[in-house]
């Protein structure tokens, strides 16, 4: 049992997926630091000073009545808290992981080979024998037939 699992493990596309998932874990980890670190903190100001990470309602106070200026003092206090401006944070993270995949989708099918339109026939066919000639062929050899220019 072991050595199937051994033998499963070592695939090619087990490891090929594992690298993906820890790489991709690794990557939304960036994403969110430069969202919540640098992305939002300028359009925050640019819409007045406001910082996403503490919006949000409160749906039911705390063991101290609110309000609360921070979405950390309402949680200390116990309120029960709907967190909008973290989800407009993730919003904007995931905005930015799948415009990233695109653009490397896009990368990985511009560098595939494309294939050549196919060339023109060399040859066709006699319409008396049909014996392949060569298409600039006006009689035949085969059949020794004079071959118009349509045939």
């Amino acid at each position: 049992m072991i050595r199937e699992f051994k033998e499963f493990a070592m695939r090619g596309n087990v490891l090929d997926m594992a690298v993906g998932i820890i790489i991709g874990a690794s990557f939304g980890t960036i994403i969110a630091s430069l969202v919540s670190d640098i992305l939002m903190p300028p359009i925050g100001l640019l819409l007045g000073g406001v910082d996403f990470s503490n919006l949000f309602l409160t749906i039911k106070e705390g063991a101290t009545a609110g309000p609360f200026s921070t979405l950390a003092d309402a949680q200390k206090a116990g309120a029960v808290t709907i967190n909008y401006g973290m989800f407009v944070n993730k919003v904007v993270s995931f905005a930015i992981v799948a415009f990233a995949v695109f653009m490397v989708v896009k990368g990985v099918n511009s560098l595939k080979k494309k294939e050549a339109p196919p060339a023109a026939p060399a040859t066709k066919d006699c319409s008396f024998c049909y014996t392949a000639i060569p298409v600039k062929a006006t009689r035949c050899p085969h059949c020794t037939s004079e071959l118009g220019a349509g045939s």
